[in-house]
């Protein structure tokens, strides 16, 4: 028993310099030669040969079964290549476009990430039209015959890019990383069996429950490394055809300052229109009663001037001459 409580900080500090080494258990043995804990440590620590539940994974992307399992070596790995792809479409009606691109998803093994649809407008009239995107997932097999057929449902590609990223060291580092602390796991469950003072098996719980969260992250992160390598992403802007269109008139193209300068008079005609409008709803009735009380006062007040200087008049021409 005491043996048992004398060992467990060696315990620890090797479990600690596993989750920080790829090489774990042989830089332990590098650091504590002699001591019979760290080398029986050692000897148990031997890489398991059947793969981890979080990286069973196929479809082009995981591992070559004549290999003899999940080894960790980059020989064992196929190339894992996250591709994703990005189009700009103009299109006729970009509503009916979504939906046929739903089911291209669909048809690929995919599905719908998200999509939308919004008013905008165009031109110095403000044109309103209906424009869109979508992002969609498909499988990597299939990313090109699936942008083929998008790009079928486009009256014009207006710009295409496919991107490819190459995570193959990095799925093989977390692997490494993954085999080991699960090797750590196993080790300290078996410490805590032996153990029966409560510190130690608080300090051993402690580790535990560190492992663990590690392994978490590992296998979430290696999850999502084979989910998008084995998915790609297709994000496609859906412009409506009247926004590639130049302003037509009979037939003619007007283009550069003539183009604008046309929208300029319509504008312009507008503007008076809607002036127009205004002054005849809003503005007139406003000026007609507030203008004939004030005529009228005003032209009272005219008369009762001149009146009175009539009256001034007359008086001054009545008066004697001296």
């Amino acid at each position: 028993m005491k043996r048992i409580k004398s060992n467990i900080p060696i315990v620890l500090m090797i479990s600690l310099s596993l989750l920080l080494s790829a090489c774990g258990s042989r830089a332990a043995s590098e650091m504590m030669p002699g001591m019979d804990t760290a080398v029986e440590f050692e000897e148990s620590f031997a890489l398991p040969q059947e793969a981890p539940a979080a990286a069973d994974y196929d479809e082009g992307y995981g591992y070559d079964d004549s290999s003899g399992g999940h080894n960790g070596s980059a020989a064992s790995v196929e190339r894992m290549v996250i591709r994703n792809a990005n189009l700009s479409l103009i299109v006729t009606d970009p509503a009916a476009a979504v939906d046929e691109i739903s089911q291209i998803a669909a048809e690929y093994g995919g599905f719908v990430v998200s999509s939308n649809l919004y008013q905008t407008t165009y031109g110095q009239q403000y044109i309103p039209v209906t424009q869109g995107s979508i992002s969609i997932r498909v499988l990597s097999d299939s990313l090109d015959e699936a942008l083929d057929e998008i790009k079928a449902l486009a009256l014009e590609v207006d710009s295409e890019s496919v991107s490819g990223e190459d995570v193959t060291d990095q799925y093989t580092d977390l692997q490494s990383q993954l085999r080991n602390s699960q090797a750590a796991e196993e080790q300290l469950l078996q410490i805590m069996d032996s153990a029966t003072e409560t510190e130690d098996v608080l300090q051993i719980f402690n580790e535990l429950k560190s492992v663990r969260e590690e392994i978490e992250v590992l296998t979430g992160r290696m999850e999502y490394l084979e989910d998008s390598a084995r998915l790609s992403q297709v994000q496609i802007d859906l412009i409506p055809d009247e926004m590639s269109q130049p302003l037509q008139i009979g037939g003619w193209e007007p283009k550069g300052t003539a183009r604008d300068a046309v929208e300029a008079l319509v504008g312009a005609l507008q503007f008076m229109a809607d002036a127009g409008i205004w002054f005849v709803i809003c503005v007139f009735p406003i000026a007609l009663i507030l203008g004939v009380p004030l005529y009228f006062a005003f032209r009272a007040i005219i008369r009762k001037r001149r009146a009175k200087k009539a009256e001034k008049e007359s008086t001054k021409a009545a008066s004697p001459v001296e």
